[in-house]
């Protein structure tokens, strides 16, 4: 779902990104700390979550673009 979403509002001009897309318990510099370790839920956001456009210039007009960007395609 995470990816079709990013699809869609790429489709209407907002940029996201995927920040964690490998959790961070898997990833190479950290393989001496966490051999063998599982994290299930650690997984299972790292392929979930998708963040959204914030920072302190981001005037409310936009939010609500976004947010009813993220709307149409929850109704869809």
């Amino acid at each position: 779902m995470r990816d079709e979403l990013q699809r869609h509002l790429s489709g209407k001009g907002i940029q996201t990104q995927i920040h964690y897309p490998v959790p961070i318990h898997k990833q190479k510099a950290y393989s001496a700390f966490s051999a063998g370790v599982s994290l299930p839920v650690s997984e299972r956001v790292s392929r979930e979550v998708l963040s959204l456009p914030m920072h302190p210039w981001l005037r409310e007009d936009e939010v609500e673009f976004v947010a009813k960007a993220i709307r149409d395609y929850v109704v869809t």
